[in-house]
């Protein structure tokens, strides 16, 4: 298999130097995959121009042009794992993918301290993402599940919500190693790439906006990883 090409993307950050933390086994693209996005803004933005979803569609067509890989984003604001589960049939299953990556966690997280709204019990978290994975996998499609990433990217577990984001991140790596599904860590990849270049300790600005939602260098960042998983 060929070893991974440089990119370039706007910004000038190199994916490459940003694929650590997801790990796969054997060759994971086939020809013809059809590749959905399933999660909540983050992947909804990711669409866009410099989204995440958007760079890795370009680069698996220069990388890997004669495989036809098409990609689909499927990210609806707000989501968390009951709402994927709600549409999980009109938004993955009948698209017919070959694989699906699970981006999800942050607003079942959020929505506990976000006035108005209500988070996902870990309970819920864990009953519902099994269930998502053993609907797709039982139509014939690979799962990629990724923990949630960040809600503030302050550095030593100094965010208001970092421990219950741990938890969570800890049920979808359990989840993910119990049904057989890829991981994603990319709440472990976030914490290691903040650590090293968040020195000022801000909250926001280094991969995010807003301490959520990726600026260029998080899509970029958040491409890498994926794209680490696409290319084993």
């Amino acid at each position: 298999m060929r070893g991974p090409l440089p990119l370039f993307t706007n910004g000038g950050l190199f994916l490459a130097a940003a694929l650590v933390g997801c790990a796969a086994s054997g060759h994971f693209l086939h020809q013809g995959e059809r590749i959905v996005f399933l999660g909540d803004s983050i992947t909804q933005l990711g669409v866009k121009p410099n989204g995440y979803v958007t760079l890795i569609a370009d680069t698996l067509q220069i990388r890997y042009p004669e495989l036809g890989a098409e990609v689909i984003g499927a990210g609806v604001s707000g989501n968390k794992v009951p709402d994927l589960q709600g549409r999980l049939r009109k938004d993955v299953i009948d698209k017919r993918p070959t694989l699906v990556f699970i981006y999800i966690g942050i607003n079942d997280v959020w929505h506990w301290v976000t006035p108005g709204l209500k988070g996902t019990t870990k309970e819920e978290y864990e009953s519902g993402l099994r269930q998502i994975v053993a609907a797709i996998q039982q139509s014939g499609a690979r799962v990629v599940l990724c923990t949630p990433s960040v809600i503030g990217e302050k550095r030593h577990g100094s965010n208001p919500e970092d421990a219950m984001l741990d938890e969570y991140s800890a049920i979808s790596r359990r989840v993910a190693q119990e049904t057989g599904s890829t991981l994603c860590d990319l709440r472990e990849a976030f914490i290691g790439y903040l650590d090293s270049h968040n020195r000022s300790d801000v909250e926001k600005g280094i991969l995010t906006v807003d301490r959520v939602h990726l600026n260029d260098e998080g899509n970029q960042f958040v491409a890498g990883q994926m794209l680490k998983v696409l290319e084993q």
